[in-house]
């Protein structure tokens, strides 16, 4: 089981219904898969840096999890088809990115 991390831009003229059909649909997808969920963190509606299929602010969320390595090219093949979804990374997390992570968990859980 590896450590991963992932972030997905959601675009902005979802609705709040279906913003959370859409993170429920990739969390019960990596739930079925075998992933222990972390964490799971919405940043909200955010400027991007550059437009992304013309739009200039997206919904930002962060899934943070384990899962066996062979769930990954699924899950990404997902967020392509998904039209809902602008832009997204997936990244396998070190020891070191793992303590940081925590570290931001509860930091962010005493700003709560």
């Amino acid at each position: 089981m590896n450590h991963y991390e992932t972030v997905f831009i959601l675009n902005p003229v979802l609705s709040d219904d279906q913003i959370k059909e859409t993170v429920k649909k990739y969390e019960d997808f990596l739930v079925s898969n075998g992933a222990k969920m972390i964490s799971k963190e919405n940043w909200g509606l955010k400027k991007l840096a550059y437009p992304i299929q013309h739009k200039k602010s997206g919904f930002y969320h962060l899934f943070e999890y384990t899962v066996p390595g062979e769930v990954i090219s699924p899950l990404e093949l997902e967020f392509r088809r998904d039209e809902r979804i602008m832009r997204y990374l997936t990244v396998r997390l070190d020891k070191h990115a793992i303590a940081w992570a925590e570290k931001r968990r509860n930091r962010n859980k005493e700003k709560a």
